[in-house]
């Protein structure tokens, strides 16, 4: 494979937990670097969903990438009806974008803008949504990587400081066991902090000693020192 570098796609298969019984199991790469999967999705925007459909398929992790970065391409620069079809193409496509660099990279361009521009009823298939009915879902999911896509999604609401669903996905998954939903809930709620310290806080104080420690070290990472050691230590 053109680009591809062993050493480096070891390096990554260790980075992005792909051992027995680990996160990431199973998943293969090979050891592509990002901004070169980004060319390489500039140069294939184009493709059709049928193309897209193999490559997001694949078993080799940075191909699986490049078919994600193709797709927000196409939303981004199309029309409804093309926004429509990325869309519901990526909610087909769900058992694919397991591992959290796909998550990340994708559903806040994909799902959240979808959610945000074309709320407040949209379909799926033949089923009728509305936006926190579909994030709730997802974040009810067994499936930890549909779990982390809702986080994630309502990152695009963050950015148009509409705080709403983040808090009410936030308040869902307080309780979740693993720890990369932690860190992505706790980045939400720091996202969040930076465009208004008073509303996270508001979160904050009627959530904090029951949330993760990790969770709450994410959202609390950038709070100036005296205010973060008086959430760690349970003092507000």
């Amino acid at each position: 494979m053109l680009h591809a570098n062993p050493v480096k796609a070891t390096l990554l298969q260790r980075f992005f937990k792909t051992g027995p019984g680990q996160y990431g199991e199973g998943d293969k790469f090979a050891g592509i670097n990002v901004p070169i999967i980004r060319q390489i999705a500039q140069k294939y925007q184009d493709l059709t969903f049928d193309e897209i459909d193999v490559i997001i398929k694949s078993t080799i992790h940075e191909e699986r990438l490049a078919a994600l970065l193709i797709l927000v391409a196409k939303y981004e620069k199309g029309q409804e009806s093309v926004q429509k079809a990325v869309f519901d193409f990526y909610m087909m496509h769900l058992d694919y974008i397991n591992n959290w660099d796909l998550v990340d990279l994708s559903a806040d361009k994909i799902i959240g803008a979808y959610l945000f521009e074309h709320a407040p009823i949209f379909q799926v298939g033949i089923r009728s949504f509305k936006p926190t009915e579909l994030l709730e879902e997802l974040a009810d999911s067994k499936n930890m990587w549909h779990r982390r896509i809702s986080v994630l999604a309502t990152f695009y609401f963050i950015k148009k400081n509409q705080f709403v669903y983040a808090f009410q996905i936030a308040t869902m998954l307080l309780k979740d066991k693993h720890d990369l939903i932690h860190k992505a809930v706790g980045w939400m709620l720091r996202e969040i902090g930076k465009r208004s310290q008073e509303a996270e806080e508001y979160f904050l104080k009627l959530h904090y000693k029951k949330m993760p420690r990790t969770m709450l070290r994410y959202a609390i990472e950038r709070f100036p020192e005296e205010l973060r050691q008086a959430y760690l230590k349970g003092k507000i």
